[in-house]
């Protein structure tokens, strides 16, 4: 489904988010697999160690839009619709950058969740105008098994029990656990992500050789998921900015040196390049093969990694490009 959470995060998290995308975590620790010389005549452009990653733009949209997007009960959306009103400000609040930032917070600094998400809600004036629109209302909000998914649930909580819902934050599991639970009223909101969530009902829906209805275009993505949460007994609210997907990063030590901000100028800048990732990527449409048949970019040799390595074989000089996910808590510039 949609790219897999970094090691900050559960591993069996990472998994899930991978598998749609450059597979699951491998159980290499940077093992090489030559796969090009450089015959197109580019520089080879060799790795640059340096401790700061930056995401290079995906400007020909290889990835699909994986934005956080809230997942409601249809019957709790229908008799309650101030709850995705509120969820939807939370949207409105949430873009990459602040989700890093989140995700540093808990992942890196050790902070935990609930104390992340009270202080988002206060710094962002996110607490209910009417402070009694969900008085005498229980509601059950759900989370991953990652800590990504925990934090965002926390949040959800919070903005609603600012507006007198009563609130219950619980983390449950896996896609397959959680979303029968939402289904069937036992949970009554969780947030999701649009691409993954869309493929996911698809499938249900219209079977698992189901074509994709997901691409790198949000309105896209959400126009197609919309009626398939609608057959499955669901509601989605608006889409936040901010995204979790794969994204291929570089040190800035490189970036700067080759003045290359996105993938496309990279693959016109550079040959001969080093890609860290998980053993699949060589195979995967959305890793190894997508960078090449989308931009043109020429792999010079393919190092395999335990997902959660690979941010630092790229910092250390060992590869020139690894794959992260846009969200990592690790991309924080401060």
């Amino acid at each position: 489904m949609r790219t897999t959470r970094p090691a900050r995060l559960a591993i069996l998290a990472t998994a899930v988010l991978v598998l749609g995308a450059c597979g699951t975590p491998g159980s290499g620790g940077g093992e090489a697999d030559p796969t090009s010389s450089g015959t197109s005549g580019k520089a080879v452009c060799d790795p640059v160690a340096g401790e700061q990653l930056v995401v290079l733009e995906d400007d020909q949209g290889l990835q699909n839009a994986d934005n956080v997007i809230p997942a409601v009960n249809a019957g709790v959306a229908q008799q309650s619709p101030a709850v995705i009103e509120l969820l939807d400000s939370v949207s409105a609040a949430l873009d990459t950058d602040k989700l890093i930032d989140l995700n540093k917070a808990v992942d890196i600094d050790r902070r935990t969740s609930s104390e992340v998400a009270k202080e988002f809600v206060a710094d962002e004036g996110l607490a209910a105008s009417d402070a009694s629109a969900g008085a005498g209302q229980s509601l059950v909000v759900g989370a991953a098994n990652f800590s990504e998914s925990a934090t965002l649930a926390e949040i959800y909580g919070e903005v609603l029990r600012s507006a007198g819902y009563q609130v219950e934050v619980r983390t449950i599991g896996n896609r397959d656990t959680y979303l029968p639970a939402l289904v069937d009223g036992t949970l009554s909101t969780v947030p999701e992500y649009a691409a993954t969530l869309a493929d996911f009902l698809n499938a249900k829906v219209n079977g698992a050789d189901a074509p994709s209805v997901s691409s790198d275009d949000v309105d896209e993505t959400v126009a197609a998921l919309t009626p398939l949460a609608e057959q499955s007994g669901l509601a989605v609210g608006k889409p936040s900015a901010a995204q979790d997907q794969n994204a291929f990063a570089v040190t800035k030590a490189f970036a700067d040196e080759h003045e290359v901000t996105t993938l496309s100028e990279l693959a016109e800048a550079c040959g001969g390049l080093v890609l860290a990732g998980p053993p699949e990527c060589p195979e995967r449409p959305f890793c190894q093969p997508g960078l090449e048949e989308t931009y043109g970019m020429e792999i010079g040799e393919f190092k395999s990694y335990d997902f959660g390595l690979i941010g630092a074989a790229v910092r250390q000089g060992d590869a020139a490009i690894g794959l992260v996910l846009s969200s990592d808590g690790s991309l924080a510039t401060d």
